[in-house]
């Protein structure tokens, strides 16, 4: 994991966006351990409250969950939840923008597949 420390994203959202892409990759696979938060702390240098306040964040969101005595585990369907919140940002953010300026220039539906699929030949 890289941490940009002199970035506008505060460390623990970075930590937890960190986790949710093991989690997607299949490296921290549903139902196993992820590292703790002492680890996580001590291997980036970072307060371990920090660490902890990125990892509140996915169990907040029910990414993963805390078995008492023993650590944090990765919930199960945790990857379907993720992929599917990643793809309604993805539509906020860059589908709908798309559409809108497609709008504005008449470029139809049909000509953004195309573009899409064959790339934009229209000049």
């Amino acid at each position: 994991m890289y941490l940009n420390l002199d970035g506008e994203k505060p460390i623990y959202v970075q930590m937890a966006e960190w986790i949710e892409e093991n989690i997607l990759s299949g490296t921290f696979p549903e139902e196993t351990q992820i590292p703790s938060t002492t680890d996580i702390s001590a291997q980036y240098k970072i307060n371990p409250a920090t660490a902890l306040k990125g990892v509140n964040i996915l169990v907040d969101k029910g990414i993963i969950y805390k078995k008492r005595g023993l650590g944090m585990f990765v919930s199960k369907g945790a990857e379907e939840k993720l992929r599917s919140e990643r793809k309604q940002e993805f539509f906020e953010k860059f589908v709908k923008s798309l559409l809108s300026e497609a709008e504005k220039l008449n470029i139809t539906k049909k000509k953004i597949v195309d573009m899409i699929e064959k790339g934009c030949d229209d000049k």
